[in-house]
């Protein structure tokens, strides 16, 4: 009897649960969205409580559209928003505070603070990350230094920390009767907390930060099985993987040999490039990271460069400017024009990440004249994505040393052809999209079933691995050059806007 696998993707704005068979073909999936909180400009925050309603109501409503029992399942995994912080009464199951996501920009005074004393990459031979306000382990000391009662409660090992990986197993496992307090490696990895040789939490920064060890989850493979769900549709189910979503998104795009990279275009962009066993230390402002791994063998790594504002920039324009009714109608507002009309969006919102790191930026749309309308600024809405992934892939040839020869794509914005054949253009390498573009859970469901035996080993995931569509560069070289010179000259507009 075939054993079919579910993967549950939190997200930063919605949490789905997708059911995959073992051939990687989606049987069934249902998806809910939760609230986005700004409490004040560059502050964004997540109701926990409300993502773990979420979450038991997608696995639920997927239960129903597949009519499966806990029984054809053989495994669950986990993928997540990476860094968004969250504390929590170990006793009660309740927050002690919204979890502070992973775009807020409240820390950047603890941040400039430690850089003060020892530099922005004080902490990246040992974690492969430099200090900025995107990373968890700031976050936790904000809400110790700055949320009465808490700091006392953690020291005495009665509140603990997670990033909605561990939230959500702590809470599938049975939550304040017994639940399951684990990360996995790639996790980990983001909280600026783990130290990449050894894979455990690094005691010298943990001092420096004031993070009392004993509220920080044990450190796990990304497959093997951590416990089970104690209730709901799923009941008895192994959880049996567990990847932050970019890592999940690498492994479901079978990005298993060094050099292989996928770029991910969801509310943020996040270009993975697998280095293998070695730790490479980036020079050109990338992040070094774990990129999975496998029970008791050795872990994976990659380069990373991260983009804060891609599909966040669509919604923007929907939300904030209403010039949109849905985010899909970004391409033909989009196309109802030639080009951008000498246009640039440097979508800052919060700060610059790769390869910048300026927490000083903010947005600017640059060479505005009375010739542009909305379709021109829908255009470089689209281009500012493609602009910035073309940055990081520069970063990455240079500090890996070798030249990318296609690029494999997945997320939300992928079914956007225009967008698609400009990133195409831009790189000037081919830009590949696989027949399932759900990679991210797909990746925690491989994960999942290799941890279980679904199966054997990760040169068997690769057979399920199919290419949909294929974008080729049809721009010259001059005209490329110039236009990115261009874009270029619009970031440095960006800079010590915040004093």
């Amino acid at each position: 009897m075939e054993k079919y696998i579910a993967a549950i993707d939190q997200g930063t704005t919605s949490t789905r649960c997708i059911i995959f068979d073992n051939k990687g073909k989606i049987i069934a999936i249902e998806q809910r969205e939760h609230e986005q909180i700004y409490p004040k400009p560059g502050w964004v925050e997540h109701n926990a409580s409300e993502i773990w309603r979420r979450t038991q109501e997608v696995l639920l409503g997927v239960a129903q559209k597949s009519n499966l029992e806990s029984t054809d399942l053989a495994a669950i995994g986990i993928t997540n928003q990476r860094e968004t912080t969250l504390l929590w009464d170990k006793s009660t199951g309740q927050p002690v505070y919204p979890a502070i996501v992973w775009q807020d920009t409240r820390t950047d005074e603890i941040c400039d603070q430690l850089a003060r004393e020892g530099g922005q990459d004080r902490f990246r031979q040992i974690t492969g990350l430099p200090l900025a306000t995107y990373f968890s382990g700031p976050k936790i000391k904000w809400i110790l230094d700055n949320v009465d009662g808490v700091r006392e409660k953690a020291e005495a090992g009665e509140v603990l920390f997670g990033n909605m990986d561990t939230w959500l197993i702590w809470n599938l496992t049975g939550g304040i009767e017994g639940g399951i307090h684990i990360t996995d490696v790639t996790n980990a990895s983001r909280t600026l907390c783990m130290n990449l040789d050894t894979l455990d939490w690094d005691d010298s920064i943990l001092k420096v930060l004031g993070i009392p060890k004993v509220m920080l989850p044990t450190i796990q493979s990304s497959s093997q099985v951590y416990g089970s769900i104690k209730s709901g549709p799923f009941a008895g189910v192994p959880i049996a993987g567990d990847l932050g979503d970019q890592q999940a998104a690498l492994f479901g795009q079978t990005c298993f040999d060094i050099g292989e990279a996928k770029n991910t275009y969801g509310t943020g962009c996040f270009m993975l490039l697998n280095t293998g066993q070695n730790i490479v230390q980036s020079q050109n402002g990338l992040l070094t990271t774990v990129g999975y791994r496998i029970g008791n063998q050795p872990a994976v790594y990659a380069l990373e460069g991260s983009i804060a504002i891609a599909g966040a920039l669509v919604q923007w324009l929907r939300d904030n400017l209403g010039i949109i009714e849905k985010s899909s109608d970004v391409e033909s507002l989009a196309k109802s024009v030639s080009d951008s009309g000498g246009i640039y969006f440097v979508p800052a919102f919060s700060g610059l990440f790769a390869p910048y790191w300026r927490s000083d930026a903010r947005g600017v749309i640059v060479g505005l004249t009375r010739f542009i309308n909305k379709g021109h600024i829908a255009r470089a809405v689209l281009e500012a994505t493609a602009f910035q992934t073309c940055e990081v892939l520069d970063a990455m040839n240079k500090d890996s040393g070798v030249n990318l020869k296609s690029l494999k794509v997945d997320g939300g914005m992928v079914f956007n052809d225009t967008l698609m054949q400009f990133q195409s253009d831009i790189l000037n390498v081919p830009v590949i999209r696989p027949i399932v573009a759900e990679t991210t859970a797909l990746g925690a469901a491989y994960a999942a079933g290799l941890a279980v035996g679904v199966w054997q080993k990760i040169e068997d995931l690769r057979v399920n691995w199919g290419q949909g569509m294929i974008w080729h560069p049809t721009m010259n070289q001059e005209q490329r050059t110039r236009i990115y010179l261009g874009w270029k000259k619009a970031v440095s507009r960006t800079f010590e806007w915040i004093e």
